[in-house]
């Protein structure tokens, strides 16, 4: 089992920054896709951001806004968030998956994180 454990998340005003942590808590992890989401309330989760051995993909809404990025060597995966909104506002959590053809120990995974909380109010 892989734990995520997400860090860094909390109430900012419109057009400020955060950026968001997650910690893996073995090796397992640098072999695995990472990807954070977000849910608002009464939303459904929704996907922010996702980081693969070769590329990130984000969500449409955010537009040059966020970065995700790795740190292999500390087992960390980090989302950068500009210019925040008032709609940026949600519990944001870490996933780690087994990416595409993974085998072994490697496959079958999917761990979340238990959720930080982002508020982007004035």
């Amino acid at each position: 089992q892989v734990q995520l454990v997400e860090s860094g998340g909390g109430s900012v005003q419109p057009g400020e920054s955060l950026r968001l942590a997650c910690k893996g808590s073995s090796v397992m992890f640098d072999l695995l896709d990472v990807g954070w989401y977000r849910q608002a309330p009464g939303k459904q989760r929704e996907l922010v951001a996702t980081i693969t051995s070769g590329t990130t993909n984000y969500g449409d809404f955010v537009k040059g806004r966020f970065t995700i990025s790795r740190d292999s060597a500390k087992n960390m995966v980090y989302l950068q968030m500009n210019s925040l909104k008032p709609e940026d506002t949600g519990v944001y959590y870490c996933r780690a998956i087994s990416p595409e053809g993974a085998w072994g120990s490697v496959a079958g995974r999917d761990h979340w994180g238990q959720g930080t909380q982002v508020t982007v109010s004035s």
